[in-house]
């Protein structure tokens, strides 16, 4: 018992040693260690797969040639499938890999593989002919006959390395059994592709299952919505929120617990990540997915951590030996899923659109619409950029703070608007441009303007006639010191604030103090400078 357990854990040393390795470095490592062969087959093919996949397979042919049958099937496994197809030429290019200066050694991995691989592999790129059917066959292409006499192979859709490796690995399975290269000869001509395919995907989903990688039904409870427990004391809130960087919870934990239970908490996460990749329906050896759907992982289970330690690190190792890794998981998706509903429950609400466009200003629309993906994430503002995961409670505040002013919004504009849809269509038609294109900073703006100019909730492009009245009313000093008239925008409000709910009118103000400030900025200086509003203007204030 002793053994094993001292045996488990050199394994893990050395897994954990290699995994802060760069790839190129961790190959390096493992192929130039005095007992490679022996210490590449004690590791987990999927650690194995990764660093493959990290330098590239055509650099890593080394690494390839020293694992074990089973290891060399699990890198096909992992990297020779599309969803539920199989990949011939991916196939064929770990084979070419496999190939080293052992030929029994390479045919052991060959054999490793589902003789249904084999076959859709053969299959791909030949034509067989029986020459009892049709001696008289004379295909064009690149042939090779049987030693016995019986099948001609014709070649196809290959050529160069891939055509030579396919005709040597023919000729090292006739070699090594005729009889038995006959049999498969014959099942490759006479089996149906759909069920080879079928059989070999069902082989290959068990031994993923025996890797880690659950079925699906089982992966997608992972995002299942619970109870988050009470949210963190004030006191915890407010030394969090004076902390620049960001704690790693996960790294406190693993610093506080014994070998045995780091251990444990790492199975559990690559369990974690394996479900998380199965429930997002991502391919178990696509690189770039399983990096992508780790960091999600990561920033749920740093986000749920941070939420159940009160935003103390020192309590992160309790946390995780008192809770079950999957239900962190959840605790951190369910923070965020909190969001997503009210986000869905705001633009369920009747009149939250007009013509397809959000009652929303950019700012919220981006945000509400990041909320309600599957998976809810927070909007950057950085023009363009993507929205990106939750990482902190801190993220989570921020996005409730945008998802407030979202709710105050939709019955603020659908207030300036008429209250009806009906009404906002007919008043939205009076603009030149469609509502995506107007948007509503631009509506708002209109409807400033014409509480400036006629006090009168009446949201329309400026009159001609108004342009210089409007100067007029909004600016005052000089072309270098622009500024607003004093109570510009309380004589705004005092048009606009009646017409919308109560609790919307401090997001009113809020919109309209921005209006007239991006007003000042854009046109105040030319206006006091040449006595009429710029062209510029029309891009934030529609104009007849």
């Amino acid at each position: 018992m002793s053994n094993g357990n001292s045996g488990s854990k050199a394994l893990n040393t050395v897994r954990r040693q290699l995994a802060a390795l760069s790839g190129r470095k961790r190959l390096e490592a493992l192929v130039e260690s005095e007992h490679a062969r022996a210490l590449v087959r004690s590791l987990p093919a999927e650690d194995l797969y990764f660093t493959i996949m990290e330098v590239g397979l055509p650099d890593a042919v080394d690494l390839v040639q020293l694992t074990s049958p089973e290891q060399f099937r699990t890198f096909v496994d992992l990297g020779s499938w599309k969803r539920d197809t199989l990949d011939p030429l991916g196939t064929l290019n770990w084979l070419r890999a496999a190939r080293g200066d052992s030929a029994e050694d390479f045919l052991k991995k060959v054999r490793s593989l589902d003789a249904e691989v084999l076959e859709m592999l053969v299959r791909e790129f030949t034509v067989i002919h029986d020459l009892e059917e049709d001696p008289d066959v004379n295909p064009a292409g690149v042939t090779m006959e049987t030693p016995e006499g019986r099948y001609l192979i014709e070649f196809k859709g290959v050529e160069g390395a891939e055509l030579a490796a396919l005709r040597v690995l023919l000729n090292d399975l006739i070699a090594d059994n005729p009889f038995e290269a006959v049999r498969f000869l014959e099942a490759t001509r006479w089996e149906v592709p759909g069920e080879l395919e079928e059989v070999a995907y069902r082989f290959r989903s068990a031994r993923l299952q025996d890797l880690g990688f659950p079925p699906l039904d089982e992966a997608v409870q992972l995002f299942s919505r619970v109870d988050t427990g009470p949210a963190p004391t004030p006191a915890a809130s407010a030394a969090l929120a004076s902390t620049r960087e960001q704690p790693d919870y996960l790294e406190a934990a693993f610093r506080e617990l014994d070998e045995r239970e780091r251990e444990n908490l790492e199975a559990e996460l690559r369990y974690l990540a394996n479900a998380t990749l199965v429930a997002e329906v991502e391919e178990p050896g696509d690189l770039d997915a399983i990096r992508r759907v780790g960091e999600m992982a990561r920033d749920y289970l740093l986000l749920a951590l941070e939420h159940l330690t009160g935003g103390d690190p020192a309590r992160a190792a309790q946390v995780v030996r008192d809770t079950e890794i999957k239900r962190i998981f959840q605790v951190g998706f369910s923070l965020t899923l909190a969001l997503k509903f009210r986000a869905d429950r705001l633009m369920k609400e009747p009149f939250t659109k007009v013509e397809g466009v959000p009652l929303l200003f950019a700012e919220e629309a981006a945000a509400v619409e990041a909320l309600r993906r599957k998976r809810p994430r927070r909007t950057l503002k950085v023009p363009g950029a993507e929205p990106v995961p939750f990482r902190s409670r801190r993220e989570l505040a921020a996005s409730e703070e945008v998802l407030a002013r979202a709710e105050a919004q939709v019955p603020l504009l659908g207030a300036l608007l008429g209250g009806s849809a009906q009404t906002a269509r007919e008043r939205l038609s009076r603009f030149a441009d469609a509502p995506q294109e107007l948007g509503m900073e631009r509506l708002l703006a209109a409807a400033v303007a014409i509480a400036l100019l006629e006090g009168r909730v009446d949201p329309r492009p400026l009159p001609r006639e108004g342009r210089q009245t409007l100067g007029a009313l909004l600016f005052e000093g000089t072309p270098d010191a622009p500024r607003l008239k004093p109570g510009v925008a309380e004589r705004a409000l005092a048009v606009l604030e009646p017409a919308v709910p109560e609790a919307s009118r401090p997001e009113l103000r809020r919109q309209v103090n921005a209006v007239l400030a991006r007003l000042l900025e854009e046109m105040g200086a030319v206006f006091l400078q040449e006595g009429k509003l710029s062209a510029i203007a029309s891009l934030l204030l529609p104009m007849e």
